[in-house]
């Protein structure tokens, strides 16, 4: 899949952010909990012999493969970055990108000027389906 960024510009030819093709998903993927065990950020030394959900390595690299950008977005912070590094190469994880230190706490409301689509994870990486539900938006 072609992953290029498409260019593009407002009504008076100034750039905007760039957008991926429409085939392209930018995944945002969640560690603790999603990927392996739920382990907390005061608990370090657990992280490196985290038990992987092989679900979730076997989906995430299928996509990774069908081109997508899969990127890593932690609570975890700088200091655990190196150990999660470690444990994402170890067990096999084909990635672009880590972010770290993800707000804690969950009741996440992400507001962006591009198209979000959350998926909350409830123990298994499978395809995702379409399913209507509703949502909170701003009024037009």
């Amino acid at each position: 899949m072609d992953n290029k960024l498409k260019e593009l510009k407002d009504k008076d030819g100034n750039l905007l952010s760039p957008q991926l093709p429409e085939e392209v998903k930018n995944y945002l993927i969640d560690i603790d909990g999603t990927i392996c065990d739920d382990i907390p950020n005061e608990e370090p030394r657990r992280m490196v012999t985290a038990e992987l959900y092989p679900d979730a390595l076997e989906v995430l690299n299928k996509w990774f493969e069908e081109g997508h950008i899969i990127t890593f977005f932690t609570s975890r912070t700088e200091d655990h970055r190196e150990i999660t590094e470690t444990w994402l190469n170890k067990n096999g994880f084909k990635y672009h990108g880590l972010l770290m230190g993800k707000p804690r706490g969950g009741n996440y409301h992400w507001i962006d000027n591009h198209l979000v689509k959350a998926t909350r994870f409830k123990g298994k990486f499978t395809e995702l389906i379409q399913k209507k539900k509703n949502i909170q938006v701003f009024e037009d």
